[in-house]
């Protein structure tokens, strides 16, 4: 084949560092979640859709076929880390990711759960969010090092 092409969708999850609630203010989200697409977009990532809450965001993106996926969420993390950093003092991400393979047929579904966080997070926490997707997705995973 003369070029490489590559449609893969990725959902990203990532949290602040011990869960904090460091993104309380709905402008502050707007505003993190419109740098992170810009930031998704930069890295020939695009963003489908990005949304979350306080203390954790979801990218829903198509990955670049030069990067990695480890690549890509660290570039994200530091290049959003530096934007938030002149305000919110002491803020971080977690260390960790959760990255996960989407299916074309389920893209829609996955950009109206994201776009719904706000309403999804006041039945389920983070926490079981996750455990959730894991079992989903069939990640197996270690209690004692997931919730940094």
């Amino acid at each position: 084949m003369g070029q490489s092409l590559a449609q893969i969708y990725l959902h990203l999850v990532f949290s602040t560092k011990l869960r904090k609630p460091f993104l309380s203010s709905d402008n502050l989200q707007s505003e993190l979640h419109a740098y992170l697409a810009g930031a998704c977009r930069n890295l020939d990532s695009p963003s489908l859709q990005v949304g979350g809450v306080e203390d954790h965001v979801h990218i829903l993106c198509q990955l670049s076929k030069t990067l990695s996926v480890a690549d890509l969420v660290r570039e994200l993390k530091r290049e959003s880390s530096k934007w938030l950093k002149p305000r919110i003092a002491n803020v971080q991400w977690q260390q960790g990711y959760g990255a996960f393979s989407v299916s074309p047929s389920h893209v829609d579904a996955l950009k109206d759960y994201i776009r719904n966080q706000q309403e999804h997070h006041r039945i389920e926490t983070f926490q079981d969010e996750l455990r959730r997707l894991f079992r989903k997705y069939g990640v197996e995973f270690d209690e004692r090092y997931v919730w940094e």
